[in-house]
C-alpha cells in the first residue's frame, strides 16, 4: 500500500536538509582575517619599536576582501600600546606587494618605503620626537617628508 504525500514529503526533507548545509557552509566562511607578514625594526638607540604588519580580510558571505598594510610606532619599553603610523590599502594578497621596509635613518627619524600598487589611507608625519616620511618604492617619488 502506498501512502499519497510521502514523495512530496521526502523531497521537502531533503531539499531542507541541502539547503541548511549550504546556509552554514555559507556562515562559516564570514569575516575571517589572517596574517601575511609582520616585521619589527628598533630604532637606533633602542627606544622606539616599529612594528609591520598586513592582513588580509576574507568578505565572507560578500564577495569583496581586503588586504590592509599598517605600520606602528611604541615606545620600546613601558605599557603603552602602538600607535598608527601608516595604514596601506588595495595590494593584492602577495607577501611581496604588501611589505614595507623600515629604515631608520637617525634615531628619531624613520623611513618607510611601500610599492606603488597600494593606496595610503592614512599617514602620520610626526610621532612624538620621530620624524616619518614615506616613500613609494616603484616611482622613487617621496611621498612625505619630515
Amino acid at each position: 500500500m502506498r501512502v499519497i504525500g510521502t514523495e512530496y514529503c521526502s523531497s521537502s526533507i531533503k531539499l531542507f536538509s541541502l539547503l541548511t548545509v549550504a546556509i552554514l557552509v555559507l556562515v562559516s566562511g564570514c569575516g575571517g582575517s589572517h596574517s601575511i607578514w609582520s616585521a619589527e625594526s628598533r630604532s637606533p638607540d633602542g627606544k622606539v619599536l616599529a612594528k609591520a604588519r598586513a592582513s588580509a580580510t576574507n568578505g565572507g558571505l560578500a564577495i569583496t576582501s581586503s588586504t590592509d598594510t599598517k605600520v606602528y610606532l611604541k615606545w620600546a619599553t613601558g605599557s603603552r600600546t602602538d600607535k598608527s603610523v601608516l595604514e596601506l590599502a588595495d595590494a593584492s594578497d602577495a607577501p611581496v606587494d604588501t611589505q614595507v621596509e623600515m629604515n631608520w635613518l637617525t634615531p628619531s627619524h624613520l623611513e618607510l618605503t611601500y610599492k606603488g600598487n597600494q593606496t595610503v589611507v592614512f599617514q602620520a608625519i610626526k610621532w612624538f620626537d620621530i620624524d616619518i616620511s614615506v616613500r613609494e618604492v616603484s616611482s622613487g617619488a617621496v611621498k612625505s617628508t619630515q
